[in-house]
């Protein structure tokens, strides 16, 4: 019997809310399946199940918020019974309350003590509603009609942000970054300037063979079948990690470990403020339009608050791109316990010397910031120039 418990899904994550049960005790389910959302200070995520067999009993109910790690259910192995489990223990009774961080231990008893705080009535709402705790509570403090509200969550759900969407303007909370969000991100960010001794390179690359390829390709495809440059940034960075693997994997417990895939995380804003940066994964093995087709989804679904726990637990490396906000280039800070995150400003007309002559070309900003325990700027500097290799070829990527 496996127990599946609240993951970990980055470093700025210490508790998360059940807000929903997608399976129920005795559904079969298979690796990938997603059973169960959850919400963090991300919004509400999918969540999958990494092993094979039934649902046994559920630990927890929807509404309570758990420290990572806690059990929230029971995973029967295939081939077992689950007439031992499922249904002997009623799930967690609270709602929309702080936990204990002791797990709860299998047994035919009630769950311990720890793991049952006192309830407090949930906000009045229709019958068959989908709502995130958050956005029950503040439409309970604010009065709102959650049933009035067109939830945006995964299957519909009204998360806060829809409920803040609907408040008189003079009503909606001030400054988004004041919020749980910017306080769980500047604490990951703190963390890592604390802990990790970044060094800093930058690389001018000649985007124009790149940037010619790109409107050719655009030219002969209908706009759903159109690339973005953000593509083949990505997917030269990828094929580029493939010869310098120091910088596509993390440092834990004193040690790095490199990757054995690279899963490249891409930095997205969330609407109302904030940001989350969830992989693509096997970046490097995708064709050009299936890595667009999958940046197209994942913006889309983070945008809307729906993406799942294996997208924002496990990128090996982090791509910012920041060049269609105008940015010439930037800086990014490593999100731990990666190692390496690389940086795209926008391609701006300068002067550039090609072989005897003097040329306008569109240049682009490439930056790295690395981990000085695992790499070094040798090693950075041919990373950089492996990707403006690369992108000197697009056809190749």
């Amino acid at each position: 019997m496996g127990i599946f418990a609240m993951p970990s899904l980055g470093a700025d994550m210490e508790a998360g809310t059940l807000v929903e049960w997608l399976k129920q005790p005795g559904d079969d389910v298979r690796h990938g399946d997603i059973i169960a959302v959850v919400e963090t200070e991300k919004g509400a995520i999918e969540v999958e199940v990494f092993e094979d067999g039934q649902i046994g009993r559920l630990l927890v109910e929807p509404g309570t918020k758990v420290p990572v790690g806690t059990a929230l259910a029971e995973i029967v192995g295939e081939g077992a019974s689950i007439a031992a489990s499922a249904g002997q223990t009623a799930p967690i009774q609270t709602t929309d309350t702080q936990v204990s961080p002791q797990a709860p231990a299998p047994a035919p008893a009630a769950p311990p003590a720890a793991l049952r705080p006192t309830p407090r009535p949930p906000a009045p709402e229709s019958p068959g509603l989908r709502a995130s705790p958050a956005a029950r509570r503040l439409a309970a403090e604010r009065e709102i009609d959650l049933a009035a509200i067109t939830g945006t969550g995964p299957h519909g759900a009204v998360q806060r942000a829809d409920v803040e969407a609907a408040l008189p303007a003079e009503a909606r909370p001030a400054a988004p970054d004041m919020g749980p969000m910017r306080r769980a991100i500047a604490g990951a960010m703190e963390r890592s300037k604390r802990e990790i001794p970044h060094y800093y390179l930058t690389h001018s690359v000649d985007m124009h063979a790149a940037q010619s390829w790109l409107d050719g390709f655009n030219a002969q495809h209908p706009p759903a079948q159109r690339l973005l440059m953000g593509a083949l940034l990505m997917k030269a960075t990828a094929l580029a990690l493939r010869d310098f693997p120091e910088f596509n994997g993390f440092y834990e417990q004193g040690r790095f470990t490199a990757s054995a895939g690279i899963h490249a995380g891409l930095a997205i804003a969330i609407r109302g403020g904030g940001l989350a940066a969830p992989a693509i994964h096997d970046t490097d093995t995708l064709a050009l339009p299936e890595l667009m087709a999958s940046i197209r989804d994942l913006v889309g679904r983070v945008r809307r608050g729906g993406f799942r726990s294996s997208e924002i637990a496990d990128p090996t490396v982090t791509i910012s791109a920041l060049g269609d906000r105008g940015v010439e280039a930037l800086l990014p800070v490593i999100y731990p316990p990666q190692v390496a995150i690389l940086g795209f400003g926008t391609p701006l007309p300068r002067p550039w010397a090609v072989g005897d002559q003097l040329a306008v070309r569109p240049v682009l900003s490439v930056s790295l910031a690395a981990d000085h325990r695992v790499s070094d700027g040798h090693r950075g500097a041919l990373l950089l120039r492996r990707i403006d290799d690369l992108l000197q070829h697009p056809e190749d990527l």
